[in-house]
């Protein structure tokens, strides 16, 4: 997911340098969210780590 809101992040660099200010408005608005919800995610998964959710309390039992 973080690959493709740095992909969608650079489409709009490049798209507003052209001057094609549209398609960059509406890149930056697809990288800004793809990546909240990358960090969303990247913190869920941290506290469920932290708190042995998954795998690896299956295997301490």
């Amino acid at each position: 997911m973080l690959k493709y809101a740095i992909i969608f992040a650079i489409i709009s660099l490049i798209a507003g340098l052209f001057g094609f200010t549209g398609i960059a408005a509406g890149a930056a608005g697809i990288a800004k969210i793809l990546f909240i919800l990358f960090l969303i995610l990247a913190v869920v998964f941290v506290v469920l780590a932290a708190l042995g959710v998954g795998a690896a309390r299956k295997i301490m039992k």
